[in-house]
């Protein structure tokens, strides 16, 4: 059932208040500068199928572009500091960031190459990325099936996984005891002024014209659907990505790394059990609705892949499974970040292409600062802006799962 606005006029409307929106919404409160008003409009406030509720919230600082390097440290600074930056709430408890580490296993001289040039690129900006040749990973990792690898990229500092969801969650609750109105209805049109380079007002499903000052579009894998209402076209769509938990007869006898398979399969640690990931073969753009799982990929793709790299995984069950969406950004597979060039007051915060849970604290407080400043202060995220989508000049990233 829809809810009306208290309103009719707000200085922000963010369409969207999953994990994206509601880091926008609460950073805007947390910002000494910004002292306007904000609406969340979210389609379905049981979140049951948005991106955040199938996140495996993990965060790396493996990238091999700088900023994105910059972009995780923020996070994974966030992530253990939790309760400081959010005031010293003793409510807010304290996340665990689990850092076992992502492990890249490279089978050819070329993907080697890159992993050594991005280990340099890390070791720039502090990361503790150690490039390894198969012997080292051996003596680290002695459960592995390295016949056919001849190099890896591991990280044991600030990287693997932290519980998401206790971040969306105090955000949402922080926010809106900030004064941030959440209301359950759908942005289905906007109106522009006759210049084209603002819009003025949203109109919602039950029927309200908002008037605003600013638009967030953080509404995920159906972002251009927003976008589109202001006259825009963006490159993201909604693409599956499977998930497998499962046991196995031999535990390891230590934390298995977020291990990247020259496959595309990866495979974790997920505290008892073991967690399982992939695109599918034929990796297309879905309905929005569309959920369907494929039960043949665990059989004929992740198990096989899981069993040769991991022998001791040769038994296993699986004990669970879903589909998810990426907001897949099919120009570079990287966030569409800031304002529009033309429509000026139309910002973007999506396409983060399986990367939105370990970027949104820098993203959160970095498009905080442009709407309150019209700049950036801390982290420069001009890189990321739509400007590149009209140039086709795609964003460099190497590091993209």
């Amino acid at each position: 059932m829809t809810q009306a606005p208290l309103q009719s006029s707000y200085d922000v409307v963010i369409v969207g208040g999953a994990m994206l929106g509601s880091s926008v919404a609460w950073f805007l409160t947390d910002n000494p500068g910004f002292d306007g008003s904000i609406l969340v409009v979210e389609r379905d406030p049981t979140y049951e199928w948005c991106s955040t509720s199938h996140t495996n919230s993990c965060i790396r600082q493996q990238f091999s572009a700088p900023i994105n390097v910059k972009i995780s440290q923020f996070g994974a600074d966030f992530v253990k500091n939790f309760r400081a930056y959010m005031g010293g709430d003793e409510r807010v408890p304290h996340p665990r960031l689990h850092s076992f580490g992502y492990m890249y296993l490279a089978d050819n001289e070329q993907f080697a190459a890159a992993l050594r040039d991005s280990q340099q690129v890390q070791a720039a900006c502090g990361a503790g990325t150690r490039h390894m040749m198969p012997d080292e990973i051996a003596a680290a990792y002695p459960f592995y099936n390295l016949d056919d690898i001849i190099a890896g990229n591991h990280n044991l500092i600030d990287e693997g996984y932290f519980d998401g969801n206790t971040l969306f969650d105090w955000w949402r609750r922080s926010a809106r005891e900030r004064g941030v109105e959440y209301v359950t209805n759908e942005v289905i049109a906007m109106n522009r002024n006759a210049a084209g380079t603002q819009v003025e007002s949203v109109i919602l499903q039950s029927g309200e014209v908002i008037a605003c000052g600013t638009v967030v579009n953080a509404s995920g894998p159906r972002a251009v659907l927003t976008s589109r209402m202001a006259g825009i076209d963006l490159p993201v769509e909604p693409r599956k990505r499977y998930t497998f938990i499962f046991a196995a007869a031999k535990p390891l006898d230590r934390d298995l790394p977020l291990t990247i398979d020259p496959s595309g399969v990866h495979v974790r640690t997920d505290g008892t059990f073991y967690m399982a990931g992939c695109p599918p073969e034929d990796d297309h753009a879905v309905d929005y609705n569309d959920f369907t799982p494929d039960h043949d990929i665990w059989e004929n793709h992740v198990w096989p892949v899981i069993a040769h790299r991991i022998p001791q995984f040769e038994a296993i069950k699986l004990r669970n499974s879903w589909v998810g969406h990426y907001a897949y950004n099919t120009l570079d597979q990287n966030a569409v970040l800031g304002p529009h060039p033309e429509v000026g007051n139309f910002i973007f915060v999506n396409g983060f292409s399986g990367h939105g849970f370990q970027q949104s604290p820098a993203v959160g407080r970095g498009m905080a600062e442009w709407i309150t400043h019209g700049a950036y202060q801390t982290l420069d995220l001009t890189p990321f802006h739509y400007d590149r989508i009209t140039q086709g000049a795609a964003f460099m990233e190497r590091a993209v799962i």
